[in-house]
């Protein structure tokens, strides 16, 4: 401030004297005053960007929120969602090439050199061997090998290559590198947070090779996944991922969570991923690549977490790829053995309970972990669902109550299905129900079901058999079909 002040003084006192020199042009003189105000400008901007506030990280972390989601940020952003062309770089194949045939999904993952420890090996036999022959025909692995050490990435090609010759003939494996020649200045950037500079530079070559390696898979597969090089699969996640897939059909959605930790298990539809390698181009230097994600999803207007459990991938590195320091974070949530993830059919859902602020009916008929929260119910009410085509059910599970709310439980309740459609497209029911059982300590299960119900069923409702004072939470709603439901 006192800096300014010297110069504002000083522009002044400039004014005066050259405006009793009378011998120089009216036009001098504003030139001269509009280089000194453009001096001042620069001078403020050094001023600010000179100190770094310290203090609560979460604090700067919001200030960082606000800042992306500015209006010149996303003015910036919206030109560039217009442009979907790939960036223009060259790749080295290391180890196999794309096969022109479109793979389901595309699994990516970006590896450098640690100081301790190295999971990369693990990682990908773990994505192969919890996968099934017929998974394996319609996944991609794209490894990038973004250190600049060449005589690491030619150790590492020989390892991968030995142990997994089948995969790279097949076309399932691929190794790229990207020479250092392509990337961007990565010394003496801008220290956000206050991070020194060595961890500046980690995290913004990171941005980099994520965003390299986002522009390679543009056009492998239907869809991608991120993985990190020290990760543990659960067993046969890809079915697991499309059959959530197939229940978001109909339903907008720029980012799925798979895991709660970093960068792992996020998914991503392929037509996004050039947009997402020029944006965490544009702000490379800005912050750690986790954080920019969120800023990504957000400009394309998704603004709230779609986040599955159990989750599909575990952290399993013991020593961080940022100078080999401990990193022993775990997704409590992961499941390694099979598990059984619902269809759920796309469906209309509604009930006449009078639901409490923004809990609304979709949120249990979903692996999201969010709920339906009703009002104390009456005899005779209902929770409803719609199916938009007659399936075959072979399983039905419902669960009501929460841990922290053992009491907002279904206490008297039954389960029904229905056939013999009426209505319009807004007001469907069915006409014909058949009660399947009641619930027990407020949950219901039945297997079994395609040999119990012998039509198809157009609808499924939940109904209140007597009244209770408590408020009824549903927290899940699985369905398992016995065919596919497009089919």
């Amino acid at each position: 401030q006192v800096t300014l002040l010297y110069a504002f003084l000083h522009m002044r006192h400039s004014l005066k004297y050259f405006d009793k020199m009378r011998c120089l042009r009216k036009r001098s003189a504003v030139s001269f005053l509009g280089v000194l105000v453009i001096c001042l400008l620069f001078m403020n901007l050094y001023i600010e960007d000179g100190y770094v506030l310290e203090g609560d990280k979460q604090l700067i972390r919001e200030t960082a929120t606000h800042q992306l989601n500015s209006e010149r940020y996303v003015h910036t952003f919206k030109d560039l969602s217009n442009f979907s062309g790939s960036i223009n770089i060259s790749y080295r194949y290391l180890a196999g090439t794309p096969l022109p045939r479109k793979r389901y999904l595309t699994i990516g993952l970006s590896s450098v050199k640690r100081k301790k420890g190295n999971y990369l090996l693990e990682t990908i036999k773990s994505i192969f061997e919890q996968s099934s022959y017929e998974e394996l025909k319609e996944i991609a692995v794209v490894v990038q090998l973004a250190d600049f050490d060449s005589a690491w990435c030619e150790g590492m090609v020989q390892d991968i290559s030995q142990k997994f010759a089948h995969h790279i003939i097949a076309g399932r494996l691929i190794v790229i590198h990207v020479p250092e020649e392509y990337y961007p200045v990565l010394d003496g950037l801008k220290r956000n947070y206050n991070d020194p500079e060595d961890r500046v530079k980690f995290r913004s070559k990171q941005n980099v090779d994520y965003a390299f390696l986002l522009n390679f898979c543009a056009n492998l597969s239907d869809y991608y996944v991120m993985l990190e090089d020290d990760v543990r699969c659960s067993k046969n996640f890809l079915t697991a991922v499309k059959k959530v897939i197939t229940s978001r059909e109909g339903s907008y959605w720029v980012t799925l969570e798979f895991s709660k930790l970093g960068y792992i298990g996020k998914l991503y539809h392929s037509h996004d991923l050039p947009r997402l390698a020029h944006f965490l181009l544009m702000f490379y230097q800005e912050m750690p690549c986790d954080w920019l994600l969120i800023h990504f999803r957000g400009l394309l207007a998704q603004k709230e977490v779609i986040r599955f459990k159990p989750s599909l991938f575990q952290h399993m590195g013991y020593y961080s790829s940022y100078k080999g320091a401990e990193n022993k974070l775990k997704d409590d949530d992961f499941e390694e053995e099979s598990f059984d993830i619902p269809d759920n059919p796309p469906a209309n859902l509604h009930t006449n309970m009078n639901v409490f602020e923004n809990y609304e009916a979709s949120k249990a008929y979903s692996s999201i972990d969010e709920y339906f929260w009703g009002k104390a119910p009456s005899t005779g009410d209902f929770y409803g669902i719609v199916f938009e085509k007659p399936i075959k059910i072979s399983k039905i599970k419902v669960v009501t109550g929460t841990e922290d709310r053992q009491n907002d439980i279904l206490h008297h309740g039954a389960l029904e299905v229905g056939e013999k459609i009426v209505g319009s497209k807004k007001g469907r029911q069915c006409t014909t129900y058949l009660r399947l059982g009641e619930f027990k300590n407020g949950n219901f299960e039945i297997t079994n079901l395609e040999h119990k119900v012998l039509f198809d069923i157009n609808c499924m409702r939940i109904l209140v058999t007597k009244s209770q004072k408590e408020w009824l939470i549903i927290k899940s709603i699985s369905v398992w079909t016995s065919q596919a439901p497009n089919q």
